[in-house]
């Protein structure tokens, strides 16, 4: 009874410590906020200190004591095997579950139609989306693996580099000029689709420096404003306008023609990259990894 009760503790622990909140603890573990304290504290009369303490930086949050974190690194992996262990008693047939956060405009535009690759050889792992144009806390639990578009620097993660990315013009086929290709007049004359979603670092181009590159020196023309580039891209595609927008979140529809890319001659690269992001104790977990793995040499490959 005593070893069951302390590997219940031990779970009450390593999920409060991945979650930083009894909260989120509690929701994994289909018990009461209260019960998931009693057992943790539990824990800490057992070892006869503290093992969290809590910080406050916008919402309170529990964190390890630095003494607790190489204890946490061997605990995650014991439960881990024994959660191997148990698939083992259930046979072939037994299934995880694995968690993957995106933003809606890459889930919908980009992983999306590359998906079914990952399940076709990976059958007994279900994939979940947490779709969020909000930044998962990835480090906590909140999801197990995920895709980000920056500068590849997020503390407390482990990120791997995917692809740079560029941005490109883009409109819709109905809105070009017809028996001829689009021009610099032609542009002057076009509705300019304007993101107004933050790219902090990204060096993301203005209009006003893309109309130059291309030989338009004049500001005049009428602008349509979006906070939201998945209604940027849904815009174009509506024949709104032209927009300015991250390659890889239209290349499907550039591929079938239901955008086209103007002014393909001229480049405009940005400093943000796409990586594959963990925290380093999701990594161990195999169906992780395989995600992990798969993301880093599909990418290569197609």
């Amino acid at each position: 009874m005593r070893i069951l009760n302390r590997l219940k503790w031990l779970q009450a622990f390593e999920a409060t410590s991945r979650h930083g909140s009894f909260t989120g603890a509690a929701n994994e573990l289909g018990v009461t906020p209260a019960a998931v304290g009693q057992l943790v504290r539990a824990l800490e009369e057992w070892v006869g200190h503290p093992l969290l303490t809590r910080i406050r930086s916008g919402n309170e949050r529990l964190t390890l004591i630095t003494e607790a974190q190489d204890a946490l690194d061997d605990i995650t992996v014991g439960l881990d095997k024994l959660e191997s262990g148990l698939k083992k008693l259930r046979g072939r047939k037994a299934r995880s579950v694995l968690v993957v956060t995106a933003s809606q405009v890459l889930v919908m535009n980009w992983l999306m139609p590359r998906l079914h690759r990952f399940s076709e050889h990976n059958e007994l792992i279900d994939v979940r989306l947490d779709v969020a144009d909000r930044l998962i806390d990835l480090s906590h639990g909140e999801a197990d693996i995920g895709i980000r578009c920056g500068t590849g620097h997020w503390k407390g993660l482990v990120a791997d580099w995917m692809m740079d990315e560029e941005v490109v013009m883009i409109c819709s086929p109905s809105a070009l000029p017809a028996n001829e290709p689009a021009n610099a007049q032609w542009l002057f004359e076009q509705k300019l689709i304007q993101d107004d979603t933050p790219h902090p670092g990204a060096n993301f181009p203005s209009w006003e420096s893309v109309l130059q590159k291309v030989g338009l020196e004049s500001e005049q023309q009428t602008r349509l404003h979006i906070n939201s580039t998945a209604t940027v891209i849904q815009a174009a595609l509506s024949g709104r306008g032209v927009a300015l927008v991250r390659k890889a979140l239209v290349q499907q529809d550039l591929d079938i023609g239901r955008l086209v890319q103007l002014f393909p001659e001229n480049r405009w690269p940005i400093s943000w990259s796409y990586y594959v992001v963990s925290s380093s104790s999701s990594l161990k977990r195999p169906e992780v990894k395989a995600f992990h793995d798969w993301m880093l040499s599909d990418i290569r490959v197609k």
